[in-house]
Formats: C-alpha cells, structure tokens, sequence
C-alpha cells in the first residue's frame, strides 16, 4: 500500500483521495506500481488547478460572458466532484465556489450597466426628440436642416432601447423631423412664387427702362428711373438664374440713357461756365456806376449793360444767385436814387408826407393821453395795451419825419 498527504493505493490498487467528507474512491489501477498510480491521479489534479487557473484569468481580465463562464465552472465541478484526481479538491471546490460569486458579481455589474446604458440612452434620445421637436418650428432653415441631419446620425449612434419605447420615441423624432420638411417645402413653394411674380414686376420694368434709354427728355426721364430703381428694390429677388440678366439689363438701360445726360450736361456746363464769366464781367462794369452821382447818365449806362446780360445764355445753378445779386444791387441801388430824387421833385409827394405826418403826431399825442388816464385810473392791463400800439405808431411817425427831412434836403 501507498499514499500521500491527499491519497493512498490499497493492497487491491485501489485509488482513494482525502476529501473533507472522508476518503474518496478515485478509481483501480493494475498497470503499474502504487507510486505510478498516485502520480498519474495528482497530474490529473494539476490539470484541474491549471484549468482553474486560466478560467480565473478568462474571467477577470476577458469578455467571457456569463453564461460560458458558468457552463466551464460546471464543466470543470463536474470533473472535481467525480473525484478521478487525488490532491485538494475542496480547495479547488472554493475556488469554484469564488469563481461563481465573482462571475454572478459581474453578472450584477453588466446589467447596472447595461441599465445604467439604457437609461442614459432613453435620456439622450428623450434629448434629441426633445430639440427635433423644438427645431421643427424654426425659420432657420438651412441651420435646422442641417442640425437635424446631425440628430439623425446621433440617434443611430446610440443603443436601442426596449422596442415599446424606442418605438415610440423614433416616432416622434420622425413626426418632428416630418413637420420640418413640410413646412419647409411650403415655404419654399411659397418663396418659389414670389420669386416668379419679381421675375415678371422686373421683366416689365426691365421694358421700361430699355424703352426710356434713348430720351432726351433728361428730367423727367431721370425721375422716372429713379422710380424704376425703387419698384425694382420692392419686387424683391427674383430666381437667381433670371436674377442677374435682369439687373444687367436694367442697369445698363440706366447706364446708356446717364451717360448721354453727362455728355449734353457737359457741353453745356462748359458753355454756362463761359456765360457765368461774361456776366462777371458786366456785373464788375455796372458795380463801377456806384455810387450814383449822375442818375441819368447811371440808368442809361445800366440799360445798356443790362441788355448785353439778357443776351447772354444761362449760367450754372450754384452760381446764378452770387452773379445775379450782384446785378440786382446795383438795380436797387438806381431805383433807390430815382425815388429819393422824385421826392425831392414832388410836391403832392411833400404836401402828402406833411398830412401823415401830422396824423401820426396826433395819433401818438393821444395814445400818451389815453395811457396816463388808464395808468392814473390803476387799469395797467389797458395801458400796456395802448403802450404797444404806441410803440407801433411811433415807428410809422419815425420813418414819416425822415422821408420828410429827405424833402427838406
């Protein structure tokens, strides 16, 4: 008979492992020796122990799901509980046994996690619903578009959930991104017609301008095609392929009917500009008649200057009121000199200064009596009244005793 620490070989060559429930048949051996049967049984024991060892290591650092863990476990128990090995075998059972919880442990976490996943997918789907919901209503529509299209990639990315519930959120997200695209496809249609009623507007106004390009009628044509240019800014835009034919035309219409403005403005600006230093001139030679100190010889000399003016053609607009004031001045200057020289000549003139002179006087004493009565009276209401008619009465008296001393010059 043989044994070891964990088995023996009886005299019949039977095999017996140590077990914590007592001695366990392992199997007969004939072949050999009690030493080579025991070896054989504990080669078998160290191929559980390797065995064990590589399923520890498949569970705790691979992907092994499970299900195949728990299937190799049970394998492998098998093989341990049918005691054809001789060592240790209630240590290889805890190991077993550690090797379940570890497995069922794992278990737990994959589905926390797989719950956890879940979850944090129906929120991030609940999330892109949510906005595609939102985005449906928008007028940004490129922006939207594009967005949305970013949504669609970002639903696919993420895990399905239970099919009740992806179902039902997949429709929304659906109905929104439906919604969007119709009213999308509406208002471009929409657009698409206003796009086609500026074509028209413009096509006509396009006529128009091609039709005015060769007047000559410069002011009304310019302000007519400037308010060409303003029914051409309200039509709006029209389709981008008619767009720009459009506008090139009607600008050039624009561009032929200016540029023959510019070229007839510029001859005669250069011709009013020759005018304007003609009248120069002869408003230099009738500034030299003043002062006045021969009326006759003044006014015939200004005739006569005056005439050569009228014979000259328009100047240019910004000019006209510096040259012609000039003119003018002189004009007034001479007809001041005529009317002081008539009333010095004039003797109903005088005889008539003297009479309105003399009313205002009058007028103007009883005013003053009138004012002193209200104010000794204490009606200051009143007298303040008769003090501004007053105040006109002795300008008119003023300017009446002047014209009167003019006689007496």
């Amino acid at each position: 008979m043989s044994s070891d620490p964990w088995g023996r070989v009886d005299e019949t060559g039977t095999v017996y492992v140590r077990t914590a429930e007592g001695e366990q048949v392992v199997g007969s051996w004939q072949a050999g020796s009690p030493e080579e049967a025991l070896a054989y049984f504990e080669r078998k024991y160290e191929g559980l122990v390797v065995e064990i060892g590589l399923l520890e290591k498949r569970v705790t650092t691979t992907d092994l799901s499970a299900k195949d863990a728990q299937a190799a476990i049970d394998h492998i128990r098998e093989q341990v509980d049918a005691h054809h090995a001789v060592g240790d075998l209630d240590a290889l059972r805890k190991r077993l046994d550690k090797l379940v919880a570890s497995v069922e442990a794992r278990r737990e976490e994959r589905r926390a996690q797989r719950a956890k996943q879940s979850d944090e997918a129906r929120h991030a789907k609940e999330a892109l619903v949510t906005e595609a919901e939102q985005l449906a209503q928008s007028d940004q529509w490129r922006a939207a578009g594009e967005r949305l299209r970013a949504l669609v990639d970002s639903w696919k990315g993420l895990p399905r959930l239970d099919r009740k519930s992806d179902d039902e959120l997949w429709h929304r997200f659906s109905h929104a991104r439906s919604a969007f695209s119709k009213r999308r496809k509406a208002h471009f249609a929409s657009l698409d017609a206003q796009r086609e009623e500026a074509r028209r507007t413009k096509e006509r106004l396009v006529s128009e301008a091609e039709a005015l390009s060769g007047s000559t009628d410069w002011g009304p044509t310019a302000a007519r095609y400037r308010e060409l240019m303003a029914e051409w800014k309200a039509a709006g835009r029209a389709q981008r392929e008619h767009e720009d034919d459009l506008w090139n035309r009607f600008r050039g219409a624009q561009d032929i009917f200016f540029a023959a403005r510019s070229s007839v403005f510029a001859e005669r600006d250069a011709e009013q500009s020759e005018n304007l230093k003609l009248k120069e001139e002869l408003a230099g030679e009738a500034e030299k008649l003043l002062p006045v100190t021969d009326l006759k010889a003044a006014r015939s000399a200004f005739r006569a200057i005056n005439e050569r003016w009228e014979a000259i053609g328009h100047v240019p607009r910004d000019a006209r009121p510096k040259v012609e004031g000039r003119m003018h001045a002189v004009e007034r200057a001479i007809q001041e000199a005529e009317e002081t020289e008539w009333r010095r000549t004039n003797p109903e003139a005088l005889a008539r200064a003297e009479g309105l002179t003399g009313q205002l006087q009058a007028a103007v004493d009883k005013l003053r009596g009138q004012i002193e009565q209200a104010r000794a009276q204490g009606n200051n209401a009143k007298a303040d009244k008769l003090e501004r008619e007053l105040e006109g009465r002795q300008a008119l008296l003023d300017q009446a005793l002047k014209g009167l001393q003019e006689f007496g010059g």
